[in-house]
């Protein structure tokens, strides 16, 4: 009876190792099922709200461009100044134009603002040099002078 219990006990073990096995194997089927799922389900979702911002901002372009296309129809010459008629200006006439006389002003004027003086020295910069040991010189006697600030001389 020993000998049978033992074989029954040993059948017994295999299977239930088998049917252990393909319950886990089920189980992390469903998980990653569920996970599946949730992620087709989410890209769904952003889907459908991406389509929702698409037609959104379509419409709001097209709304755009029949507001385009009315300023356009209003800021016509026309309809400026049928509207300038409106508000009670008028076209002007040669008696409407007053020519002012400045004096020292003078229309054959080069156009510069400001003339220009490229002979006068003292707009230069002082102590300036565009030399390669000019420019490597200057932090040198900027440093020279820091340590003679400090009360002694580096020389």
């Amino acid at each position: 009876m020993r000998v049978r219990h033992t074989f029954i006990r040993m059948n017994l073990r295999p299977r239930n190792q088998v049917i252990a096995v393909g319950l886990l194997g089920l189980m992390i089927v469903l998980i990653f099922a569920g996970v599946y799922l949730s992620q087709i389900a989410s890209y769904a979702t952003m889907s459908r709200q991406t389509d929702e911002l698409i037609e959104e901002r379509d419409k709001l372009e097209r709304s755009n461009e029949l507001l385009r296309g009315e300023i356009a129809r209003l800021e016509t010459i026309p309809r400026l100044l049928e509207r300038a008629e409106v508000l009670g200006f008028r076209p002007a006439t040669a008696d409407d134009i007053d020519h002012l006389v400045v004096q020292g002003y003078n229309p054959n004027r080069d156009r510069t603002v400001i003339p220009l003086n490229t002979a006068d020295s003292d707009n230069q910069i002082s102590g300036y040099d565009e030399t390669f040991s000019g420019w490597v010189q200057q932090p040198i006697d900027n440093l020279r002078r820091q340590f003679e600030g400090f009360g002694g001389s580096t020389q």
